[in-house]
């Protein structure tokens, strides 16, 4: 046979190709040669043809057939075909085919061979693509090679050893006492591999990690050493000697010194001399600036020494280069929690970066400027992040508006710098207002009551000028709806008032209902803020033809209303004013603990729950039907979780009537609020008389221990509800016997379908250590076929930071809770 082209005419031939198939025909044709070749065992040319073989391999062409012709060439005693032989197999094998199991034996013998560069190429092969089997025959070859004297093969078999901690973790402890000497060796090659390898061996092992700490005292004597050498023309990079040896040697020590309070204060001094000494004119003193950064924010350093870190990130915000201004924003985010006043002293320079053109640089600045607003600054940033919101991209406009609407509800200074503030994002962001905000939104304009009228006219002025903004839009009807007197009153100690008639508000919201920017959600507040002013206004028959119209709209949520609202004109006209009288404060609910210290963005507060209020334990879907099948079977039915009724006896029982006349269980509330009440069973309604809701009989039935464990006691007491004898009601009461909170506390259970089973919100969500309090949740169980009560119930908490969950089953029951 002719001898085949060299490597390099190959690759000339193939750069020639003018088209993808004019080369896919001469890699083909090549290949044809080369497998011909291997047919005939070609042995003088075998190094040529796998060469060929991997440059195609490297273009994306198979040159799988090639792989036992690398085995062959690694067998081969000649170095030129062992060099081959082990590229090939480190670019065509890995674990997952059976072929590199035939290396196995020579590899072995590679790494006791006579010379040092054979050896390197089986190390560099083994901790390439070394498998968990081949690790663990080989590691003994590897740790011998990481005692010899031979700088060449230590740093090879160093980077071989993390390969092998890698795939095998459990014979770690063979590589610890050759570890032990490696940090002596001068050659940086050698000291950069080792801390490598000790490093890897510190994040895989505790133990090894306690076992590395003495070692801090020399790494730090090797890093003042490359600090403060003189110039160094084989490890000088941009004026800095051995910046990757440095950067490794501070990622070691930032392993070892996190929560060591002794590792920590040895590295004090040597990461002020870095930050200090090290030059920021080139990207290679950033790199290190960076990671002595990351270094010091990690370990128990110094407060002076975190001032240092986050004023050199103060630099890197003045730096030229994007990256370098995007890395110091992300670090700051990071450390802004920790250490708030230091990053405080950078706000104007942050700030700077939301005029940045590019988008990551002003995200990551947007995101830090809110996690710097505070009491003492909120003016002054939300000036700026409203002018940022009126200029951004439509990308930022949601996450901005929601961020100003958090930090006005937490900081704002006022009350009506707070109404100013909503009304600037709600007509500067219009439309990309996420809809959650819109009643959160309304149930702070509920809680300002002294700002009733002057909300509800600027509101109705910002309405004239645009209704394209539909969250806009929606708080504006829903005010109007509920403070249209003051509207029309002409009274608003604020500001000036406006003069407005009564027909001129019912043109402005009948314009909404037939816009066609208009949403369906829209529609409905329009709608119900409309049959809301019949109680306000007195062009009652404009409110009843306006009302009639929509009883036939095909858009059936505001058909339901219109219908609704056409039957309180007609046959429930007697409680029109009470059932659309002003709503209620609208308060959140707070944990009922003990007063809580909160930390937040640089001022510490006293936070005092509202004890009349007790939070509201949602249980998500998912969770209720998970309690489904806790009693096994298909009969059994969830809790239903309900709120304590907020309307007075008299006009809940009217309203309840109301709506059972319409039938509209399952339906849509009649009217938009912000929290849309979870309805109740039949049975539930029993109770909502003017009678007493319960006659107390605890004296009869006993009360009952119905779990107790982990220091966690549940008791049931009983009673029953009045006039229904079949609803018992039971009481429960939550201790705690340990030293430590028991925190996110839910109580969740699930009876059999015979049963109608309801839980009211708890009393709180703590329970308290040491029986210093208790949580009481109480539960409705109708039980009308007098039948033995079977209950299974779902605990969650979180104890000593730590989830806890378990299932406990309560039969015995006392007779007369049931009969």
């Amino acid at each position: 046979m002719p001898a085949p082209i060299r490597l390099r005419e190959l690759i000339r031939t193939i750069r020639t190709a003018r088209t993808q198939a004019e080369e896919r025909e001469m890699i083909q044709k090549e290949c044809a040669a080369i497998r011909s070749s291997f047919r005939e065992e070609d042995n003088t040319y075998r190094c040529r043809n796998v060469a060929k073989l991997l440059y195609m391999h490297m273009l994306g062409y198979p040159a799988h057939f090639g792989q036992l012709e690398c085995l062959k060439l690694i067998a081969s005693q000649k170095f030129t075909d062992k060099r081959i032989g082990y590229l090939g197999a480190m670019l065509l094998l890995d674990e997952r085919q059976d072929v590199h199991l035939l290396m196995t034996n020579c590899i072995k013998n590679d790494l006791n061979h006579s010379t040092q560069y054979v050896q390197g190429l089986a190390l560099c092969t083994l901790g390439c693509m070394g498998s968990s089997e081949m690790c663990r025959d080989l590691a003994g070859e590897v740790e011998k090679l990481l005692k010899t004297s031979n700088s060449y093969l230590r740093k090879k078999a160093a980077l071989c050893a993390v390969h092998v901690i890698r795939k095998v973790p459990e014979l770690m402890e063979m590589f610890l006492p050759a570890t032990k000497n490696l940090l002596s060796e001068k050659n940086h090659g050698v000291l950069h591999t080792s801390v490598v390898l000790l490093t890897e061996m510190c994040e895989r092992s505790p133990d090894m990690l306690s076992h590395f700490r003495k070692l801090v005292p020399q790494l730090v004597r090797i890093l003042k050493n490359l600090i403060m050498s003189g110039y160094s023309p084989e490890h000088d990079v941009s004026g800095i000697s051995d910046p990757f040896l440095q950067v490794r040697i501070l990622r070691l020590l930032r392993i070892l010194g996190r929560s060591d309070d002794d590792s920590s204060e040895a590295m004090n001094d040597i990461l002020a001399q870095v930050a200090t000494n090290t030059e920021t004119s080139k990207n290679v003193g950033n790199a290190i600036l960076y990671e002595t950064v990351l270094t010091i924010m990690d370990i128990k350093s110094e407060s002076g020494l975190r001032v240092l870190a986050i004023n050199i990130l103060g630099r890197f915000l003045l730096n030229n280069d994007k990256n370098i201004r995007y890395v110091a924003l992300t670090s700051l985010l990071k450390t802004v929690q920790t250490d708030h006043n230091a990053v405080q002293r950078h706000r104007s320079t942050i700030v700077d970066c939301l005029k940045d053109l590019d988008v990551s640089i002003k995200r990551r600045a947007m995101e830090l400027s809110f996690a710097l607003v505070n009491g003492n600054n909120i003016r002054g940033m939300m000036k700026e992040l409203l002018y940022f919101l009126d200029s951004c991209d439509p990308e930022f406009k949601a996450d901005c508006a929601s961020g100003v609407f958090l930090a006005a509800e937490k900081y704002a200074p006022s009350k009506r710098w707070h109404i100013d503030t909503i009304m600037r994002v709600l007509t500067t962001a219009g439309s990309y207002v996420r809809d959650d905000s819109v009643p959160n939104l309304i149930q702070l304009i509920t809680n300002s009551v002294e700002m009733h009228a002057y909300t509800v006219q600027r509101l109705y002025k910002a309405l004239l000028d645009d209704i394209s903004q539909q969250p806009l839009v929606q708080v504006s009807s829903w005010c109007i709806g509920e403070y249209g007197d003051l509207l029309v009153s002409g009274q608003c100690e604020e500001e000036e008032p406006i003069q407005v008639t009564e027909d001129e508000v019912l043109d402005v919201l009948e314009g909404l209902l037939l816009s066609n920017l208009s949403t369906p959600v829209t529609r409905g507040y329009s709608l119900t803020a409309i049959m809301k002013l019949s109680t306000r206004f007195s062009s009652v028959n404009r409110i009843k033809k306006v009302v009639s119209v929509y009883g036939s709209s095909i858009d059936v949520e505001l058909q339901q209303r219109a219908v609704e609202y056409n039957a309180l004109f007609k046959k429930y006209d007697h409680m029109r004013p009470a059932l659309l009288e002003r709503m209620p404060i609208m308060e959140k609910t707070a944990s009922n603990g003990p007063t809580e210290i909160v930390q937040t963005n640089g001022e510490t507060e006293p936070s005092v729950p509202d004890t009349k209020h007790p939070p509201l334990v949602t249980q998500p879907a998912n969770q209720a039907n998970d309690l489904l099948d806790l009693l096994g079977g298909n009969d059994v039915v969830p809790v239903i979780q309900t709120t304590l009724p907020t309307k007075p006896a008299s006009a809940g029982g009217e309203l309840l009537d109301l709506l059972g006349d319409l039938s509209l269980s399952g339906g849509p509330a009649p009217a938009p609020v912000p929290s849309v009440p979870v309805s109740q069973p039949p049975f539930l309604l029993d109770g909502l008389s003017s009678q007493p809701l319960f006659t107390d009989i605890a004296a009869v039935i006993p009360p009952m221990t119905a779990y107790n464990k982990n220091g966690l006691k549940i008791e049931f007491t009983f009673e029953r509800a009045n006039p229904n004898p079949n609803i018992a009601v039971i009481t429960i009461h939550a201790t705690n016997t340990t030293e430590a909170d028991m925190t996110e506390f839910v109580f969740q259970a699930a009876v059999p379908k015979t049963f109608q089973l309801q839980l009211l919100s708890p009393s709180s969500n703590i329970v308290p250590a040491l029986n210093q309090g208790s949580i009481t949740q109480i539960i409705r169980v109708l039980n009308p076929q007098k039948q033995q009560l079977r209950m299974r119930v779902k605990l969650t908490y979180t104890h000593k930071g730590l989830p806890v969950q378990d299932l406990a089953e309560v039969n015995n029951f006392p007779p007369q809770s049931w009969q």
